[in-house]
């Protein structure tokens, strides 16, 4: 019995999307799906038929940026005794974002204070869609999605996981390919490979569905205790487990 992983690289416009769909059959993964241009219609078609979906995406923003944002509304805000830098980095990243840097010393895109946050508005609609229809949307990973950061991924795997975005890159876009294909020769690319290597989106949205697989199997790492009421709220990168040591985490 096989099972599907979609992989979803957003983006705020649909012709910048890129879509995977992976489907596990036994040993073999074959990449039944990849394409770059994807309006909303096509990623809830593809998520309800997924055992697990990942979307490179915040699926939420920090609870302390909202609730800032309400009190301002509302001329309720009180004084900060500050308005530095620590003070606007607390507002400005979740807790995942702080996990995922002290882990990997990558930073994601604060969804509050940089441009990620118009694919991050265009998901919200999508979740609130796909909410409509009774699919699982939890937002810490626990039902058919979770939040996936390919880059971070990368990095754990030990393969490039800078420099091969935009078109100057497709050489070593082309060799993370190669390598991606050594570390997974299990993975059919099913004639998908030269879109993969010539876009990044494509390649994005393969990765994301590939750490779907590892989350479907345990092989990524959940919230802790700490943070797992956060993660409902705010959304939750999952990582790739790097050692048989990390089991326990």
């Amino acid at each position: 019995m096989h099972r599907t992983y979609v992989g979803i690289d957003l983006a705020a416009q649909p012709r910048r999307t890129g879509l995977a769909v992976l489907r596990e059959d036994g040993e073999r993964c074959v990449l039944d799906t990849v394409r770059v241009g994807a309006g909303d219609d096509a990623l809830i078609g593809a998520v309800s038929g997924a055992a697990k979906a990942g979307v490179d995406v915040p699926l939420g923003w920090p609870r302390r940026f909202v609730e800032l944002l309400a009190a301002h509304a509302a001329l309720e805000l009180s004084a900060p005794e500050s308005t530095g830098d620590d003070w606007r980095r607390d507002l400005a990243m979740r807790a995942t974002d702080r996990v995922v840097h002290r882990r990997t010393a990558l930073t994601p895109l604060s969804v509050a204070t940089d441009r990620i946050a118009h694919p991050a508005l265009r998901w919200a609609g999508i979740e609130a869609r796909m909410r409509d229809l009774g699919l699982d949307v939890a937002r810490d990973g626990s039902g058919t999605l979770c939040e996936v950061y390919p880059a971070a991924a990368l990095r754990i795997w030990g393969l490039a996981h800078r420099g091969y975005k935009g078109d100057k890159n497709q050489v070593p876009r082309a060799a993370l390919v190669d390598t991606l294909s050594a570390r997974e020769p299990s993975l059919d690319w099913n004639g998908h490979r030269a879109l993969c290597a010539s876009a990044d989106d494509a390649l994005d949205a393969v990765l994301a569905a590939l750490i779907a697989r590892e989350v479907d199997h345990g092989r990524a790492v959940p919230p802790d205790p700490e943070h797992l009421e956060l993660a409902h709220q705010e959304g939750w990168i999952w990582l790739p487990r790097e050692t048989p040591q990390e089991v326990g985490l």
